[in-house]
């Protein structure tokens, strides 16, 4: 098992590789959760909204590995937005967790209708009572962090975002790597669409790895976070599998091509205007 690498970032110490827990509910939920931490994983990312915390925590539970040493993010989303309301929530996620603080609280995603100066001192709020070690954002566009960053009295350490190949989110990352602020990539093989395109599974036969695992090792190359769902073992296995080969710099430049495309699989009704290239 290839040891995971740590990103640095405004504090925070966090595993490159997490499993995203969305849609990993009841036993199949908890299974995915204890494969995970058996596979090597230390990073674990779920929200409110996905209603899987009760499962992650009882995946640990059963996995034996000590809660100090995985890396738990749970998320807030535009609906608890106003200060009591997100205050209530993190206590239920926490209560969900059985812990008494996560490592990092996100805004899930940015509210059209609350002052964002509301939510982020409810978000600094939570660090301060330690609910959490860190704060961070979701879904946020540059012109977003330029408001916020004037907003907070705790740094963000991250901005969870979709980021695969076939999109090109590099204003974006930028602006958060100006800041210190890691970039975690949601949907990191985009939704399925990753195994199948031609210049991937090209690579991935150069290297003998799946068109996923060159996807993630991609993110992971250029200093980014992902945090790729599956239920399946083998999938959960193979997606922690990608830190011992390196994709070449001319695999690099092909691969970057690819975000031409500029695919977004996440658009909902309360998405913000998202930067375009």
């Amino acid at each position: 098992m290839s040891q995971v690498p740590i990103v640095e970032a405004n504090g925070a110490r966090i595993p490159q590789i997490g499993l995203g827990t969305m849609t990993l509910k009841g036993e199949e939920g908890v299974a995915a959760v204890k494969a995970a931490l058996d596979a090597g994983y230390r990073h674990l990312d779920t929200a409110a909204v996905y209603d899987t915390e009760r499962e992650t925590s009882e995946g640990l539970r059963l996995s034996g590995v000590k809660r100090e040493d995985v890396f738990i993010t749970t998320k807030i989303r535009q609906d608890d937005a106003m200060p009591d309301a997100f205050a209530r929530k993190v206590d239920e996620c926490l209560a969900n967790l059985k812990v008494p603080q996560v490592d990092l609280l996100l805004i899930h995603w940015p509210s059209k209708t609350v002052p964002f100066h509301l939510t982020i001192g409810a978000l600094c709020k939570a660090k301060k009572e330690g609910k959490t070690r860190h704060i961070g954002l979701s879904n946020f566009t540059t012109k977003m962090l330029d408001e916020v960053w004037n907003l907070t009295t705790e740094p963000f350490v991250c901005n969870q975002i979709e980021v695969h190949p076939f999109l090109n989110q590099d204003k974006v990352i930028e602006a958060c790597e100006k800041r210190g602020m890691a970039v975690v990539a949601y949907c990191p093989i985009a939704r399925g669409k990753v195994p199948g395109a031609e210049a991937l599974d090209r690579i991935g036969k150069a290297h003998g790895k799946s068109a996923a695992q060159v996807s993630l090792r991609y993110l992971t190359q250029r200093g980014l976070i992902a945090i790729p769902r599956s239920t399946k073992p083998d999938h959960i296995k193979a997606n922690i599998e990608i830190f011992d080969f390196k994709l070449s710099d001319q695999d690099m430049v092909e691969l970057n091509k690819l975000k031409d495309n500029n695919m977004r699989v996440v658009n909902p009704a309360h998405a913000p205007v998202w930067d375009t290239p």
